[in-house]
């Protein structure tokens, strides 16, 4: 009977290492196979014109008080808000992830898992931005997970029409903040969004020389094939406001390949091709365009792996570097939860890697601005 039961138990122990070979060998094409959607692409219909003069089409407003991710901080957290306010634009970045099964290209308004993720987002990453202005934060069709894992037109048409909600959303927000700085932020999914609207809704029009800076954190944007068009150079130090912040974050040994094979292939913003240009890396820790930093410096990491514990934030555990390739080093592997990529990609944690000085460069770019 003993022996049996470690025949059953070395079969499982083949198994579970078959199972981690196979997802480190054929890992994102497994991910492929189950996170993109069978159904025919079909447009979606425009919101009203009106839509986003509701409160209930934003996740975080100024005037929603109760109930507002935006103005979450970590458990036992302090500090001195701004004495200047901007005006915070937020994307929050891709929470409609379904299987095959049930899969839109889009999400619907009111999906309550993709609503319930998108609110911890704004909770986890936007508030980073609440000490340094009211924080608006839309929902918005967005596009499934599996639009970005597929090369056909239906990716790109789903990105498409999630992008019309966050032009109209933004729309609403200059209309509700004529006046006065902003900061404008997102994140992967998001900040894809926030990179087209800066180029085709801001740059160059007068709303330009309201913006203190743009956080396009977790997407790659190219220094030369992308940052000419957008009418506003890479941050290239902490005090420098009216400038553009980008970085992805990697533990080592790291696999950017997806990224940036991904990356060449498409043209920039210029018209150019972004093969054979540079990605464009902010240091989080120091807000300097590339260089290092010890994670003795780093002000605080959101340590979130106990669901039954609020977040705490804890400072001086993870570096950052970056690397040649253009991607964000953050040393060793460390663990920040469930949801590591392959490749050691820590894409989900760009945010939470960095938070408490995330706050403190939007506070810095803000008084630089002002004054």
């Amino acid at each position: 009977m003993a022996r049996k039961f470690l025949y059953v138990i070395a079969a499982l122990v083949v198994l579970v290492i078959a199972a981690l070979l196979a997802y480190r060998i054929w890992g994102m094409q497994m991910i492929r196979a189950v996170m993109v959607p069978r159904e025919a692409f079909t447009d979606l219909q425009p919101l009203p014109a009106n839509a986003y003069d509701k409160a209930d089409m934003w996740l975080a407003r100024p005037d929603k008080v109760q109930d507002n991710p935006a103005l979450w901080t970590p458990a036992g957290f302090t500090d001195t808000p701004s004495p200047q306010k901007a005006a915070v634009f937020f994307i929050h970045p891709t929470s409609y992830i379904t299987t095959f099964g049930n899969a839109h290209w889009n999400a619907r308004i009111g999906d309550k898992e993709a609503d319930a993720t998108a609110r911890r987002f704004v909770a986890g990453q936007a508030s980073a931005f609440n000490a340094a202005g009211n924080i608006w934060a839309p929902r918005y069709r967005q596009a499934n997970y599996g639009a970005f894992l597929t090369q056909g037109a239906e990716g790109d048409k789903a990105l498409a029409a999630a992008y019309r909600d966050v032009t109209q959303a933004f729309a609403a927000f200059l209309k509700a903040n004529p006046t006065g700085p902003l900061i404008l932020a997102g994140h992967s999914q998001g900040s894809r969004h926030l990179l087209q609207l800066v180029r085709e809704q801001v740059a160059g029009k007068p709303v330009a020389d309201r913006v203190a800076a743009v956080y396009a954190v977790g997407w790659p944007v190219s220094v030369e094939a992308d940052l000419p068009a957008l009418g506003l150079p890479a941050c290239a130090r902490r005090d420098q406001a009216h400038c553009i912040v980008s970085w992805q974050s990697y533990a080592e040994p790291a696999d950017p390949s997806a990224v940036v094979e991904s990356f060449e292939r498409k043209t920039g913003y210029t018209g150019k091709p972004r093969k054979g240009t540079h990605m464009l890396c902010t240091n989080p820790i120091t807000g300097a365009f590339n260089g290092a930093a010890p994670a003795s410096a780093n002000k605080g990491t959101l340590d979130a792996r106990e669901e039954s514990k609020p977040p705490r934030l804890l400072a001086g555990v993870v570096p950052a570097r970056c690397d040649t390739s253009g991607v964000l080093m953050i040393g060793e592997p460390v663990d920040m939860g469930p949801f590591t990529l392959p490749g050691n990609n820590y894409h989900v944690y760009d945010y939470s890697l960095f938070w408490g000085n995330v706050r403190e460069d939007a506070r810095q770019r803000l008084a630089a601005f002002v004054k």
